[in-house]
């Protein structure tokens, strides 16, 4: 399990664990972490070709008791079919949910995939093959034609292998994966394995404390490439703004039998309508320079301004000395700033205030595989209901969903796959910082993305709290200097001992909820006191990275009562209250409900069919407090960016009652 291919029962390996956590003790030190580099998103071009591999694979269960079965007796070595009863799965897909077999849904440990692929003759020659993983939840290992191509752990972030040498050119081949969805306290996230006696032998206990379900499988697209012998292998760009002027800072880096000394890099930056805009060459063996564009126009988030997520395009052409091009990669490129101080967040100069969600990858039957209608269809929604951010609670979403998000305007806290993070040690701290390298690498280059989130609910009140985030926090700023870090931290802040290592503080709360359950009277004052306490605490900008209740849709009780709409709209007025006396403060940056739809969970008996607490049904579909939720965030856009308001935000009832709706929006607005 989680790797390991010995034959050993769960619980001694459990218990090996803890030993060894002990032997750790609490020292942590700062131990170098393998790094990532480039896994560039497959794009086509000139120099490169990419070939999709979705669709429908075989699939195999392990038998949980037997894990590494498959691995000993080597069905990589052949068709699965020709070693178990294969059935169709589809990927991208979680595979929980597909079937109608409750052992497939809750299955803990090792799964297998396979399918043939056809590679024609013209890749043979003077190129490279690669095979690349958006995600496979959580850890991977791939054979092409029965040899060892990649091991990759850490769900959620992809992966990739040069598999040329493989390969049998103008023939089918095969591709085996095997997926380990097992969680332990060394993994990121955390997790714990057990055993338990059934009516007939023993069960696989995975347990784990985060309130969402353990999706696992080959989550996100799985696709081939080319790259010629020498190629780009990666491209880093940061930018900047001075008045009417943007830049471009531009590093790539290259890979391959050429020496760096015979090669240079030619740069074209063309606009959104592929207008040439800016040009440069760099001399022999210097690929990196800044570019200067006249008359910009930078990214803007949604609602700041009338053309948000501008995007240009940043062509490199990689070339010989003697001007022979050898390859070509280009990266959609938003030009924007981002600053801030002990009391607010900028873009572009301009004041920030953050409204939008906590979000999942999480849908019926699908789970957590990609799906472009969802994605779609998700945007469509956020821009309909006002927001101009989510965080990616709790793990990396789809690269998909980043470029939807540049191309829309909408900022994105990015969070790295801890969540719940408690008994830190030496081998937890690695694959933490692991995690972030891999996140940093695979998103640096989006505008969308304006900070770093190195966690979810940490137990930072614990000993040792302090030295472990501030090692995470300084490993990601070593990384990017050029965007904040935040961690959403749910202790009160006077047990908290990681807020000083971030350059936001944000909080979760569920006052009215899991605290003070029901009483309304109990929300507006504690939240703004506690808001003031980490202001004073920590001097750092304030935002509510969750606040919510559960919801039945279509339970209606007057006067209101728990899990019904009413109640849910009225605990959203009573925070909305809380956040316009914070807002005046200056410091108070941000609002983020929890959560976008509602998702599933483990099956407990407080989760009926799962968590309830969305806006938005788990179909997509508004709750009643989606509509007060859409009037405030259009109340705020056209108060503090000036935006336009939907002409159907409030619905004709009276003459004299849309007059006083407009004056009352107007008198808060001027307040």
């Amino acid at each position: 399990m989680g790797g390991s291919f010995t034959a050993i029962s769960l619980t001694t390996m459990v218990i090996l664990i803890i030993l060894a956590h002990l032997a750790l003790g609490m020292v942590l030190t700062e131990n170098e972490v393998t790094r990532v580099e480039g896994a560039l998103y497959p794009h086509e071009s000139e120099t490169r070709e990419v070939r999709n591999l979705d669709g429908i694979w075989n699939f195999v269960k392990s038998d949980e008791g037997n894990p590494t079965q498959g691995v000993r007796e080597q069905w990589y070595k052949d068709d699965l079919s020709k070693v178990k009863t294969v059935i169709p799965m589809p990927v991208p897909a979680s595979y929980n949910d597909i079937t109608t077999d409750p052992e497939i849904r809750d299955h803990v440990g090792t799964v297998w995939y396979d399918r043939t692929f056809f590679v024609p003759n013209s890749w043979r020659d003077n190129q490279r093959v690669w095979l690349r993983f958006g995600s496979v939840h959580y850890e991977a290992f791939v054979w092409i034609n029965g040899e060892t191509a990649v091991k990759h752990e850490i769900g959620h972030l992809p992966f990739e292998a040069d598999i040329t040498k493989f390969l049998k050119f103008g023939e089918q081949n095969r591709i085996t994966v095997l997926c380990d969805n097992a969680l332990i306290q060394t993994t990121i996230p955390q997790g714990k394995i057990s055993e338990a006696q059934r009516d007939k032998g023993i069960a696989i206990i995975q347990s784990y404390t985060f309130d969402f379900f353990n999706y696992a499988g080959i989550h996100r697209s799985v696709h081939l490439f080319t790259t010629p012998k020498t190629y780009i292998e990666d491209v880093k760009i940061t930018t900047d703004l001075k008045e009417s002027t943007g830049f471009i800072f531009y590093e790539v880096t290259s890979n391959g039998d050429i020496p760096l000394e015979e090669l240079r890099v030619r740069i074209q930056i063309k606009d959104k309508r592929g207008n040439l805009v800016g040009k440069q060459t760099t001399k022999a063996s210097e690929l990196k320079g800044v570019l200067n564009i006249e008359n910009v126009k930078p990214w803007w988030p949604y609602l700041m301004d009338p053309e948000p997520g501008y995007l240009y395009t940043t062509e490199v052409y990689l070339e010989g000395a003697n001007g022979k091009l050898i390859d070509v990669y280009r990266v959609k490129t938003g030009i924007r700033t981002l600053t801030w101080t002990e009391s607010s967040f900028l873009i572009n100069g301009k004041p920030v205030y953050f409204r939008g969600f906590g979000r999942h990858e999480d849908s019926d039957i699908r789970g957590k595989g990609l799906d472009y209608a969802l994605l779609t269809r998700d945007f469509n929604l956020l821009k309909w209901i006002g927001s101009n951010v989510y965080r990616t609670s709790h793990y990396p979403y789809s690269e998909e969903s980043m470029q939807f998000a540049d191309e829309q305007g909408i900022m994105i806290i990015d969070e790295c796959p801890s969540v719940d993070t408690e008994n830190f040690n030496q081998a937890l701290l690695d694959k933490h910082k692991s995690s972030l390298q891999q996140l940093v690498n695979r998103d640096k280059n989006h505008a969308c993305v304006v900070m770093w989130s190195i966690a979810n609910e940490p137990r930072t009140n614990q000993y040792n709290a302090d030295t472990y985030f501030g090692s995470v926090a300084n490993y990601t700023r070593d990384l990017d200097k050029t965007r904040p870090i935040t961690a959403a931290i749910a202790v009160p802040s006077k047990d908290d001992k990681a807020g000083r290592h971030l350059d936001i503080i944000s909080f979760n709360r569920y006052n009215g909820w899991y605290s003070n359950t029901g009483r309304l009277d109990m929300i507006t004052d504690h939240l703004v006191e506690e808001a003031i306490g980490w202001h004073k605490k920590y001097n750092r900008p304030v935002l509510m990275s969750e606040y919510g209740a559960d919801t039945v849709e279509g339970l209606h009780i007057l006067p209101s009562y728990v899990w019904s709409e009413e109640f849910q709209e009225n605990l959203f007025a009573k925070h909305f209250k809380a956040f316009d006396t914070l807002r005046k403060t200056g410091w108070f940056i941000g609002e983020f409900v929890w959560n976008f739809a509602d998702f599933k969970t483990a099956q407990t008996i407080t989760r009926v069919g799962g968590n309830k607490k969305g806006v938005f049904t788990r179909s997509r579909q508004p709750k009643s407090v989606a509509h007060l939720l859409r009037k405030r965030y259009f109340a705020i856009g056209k108060e503090v960016d000036s935006c336009r308001t939907p002409e159907d935000l409030f619905q004709y009832i009276a003459t004299s009652f849309n007059d006083v709706c407009i004056k009352a929006e107007n008198t808060a607005i001027s307040n």
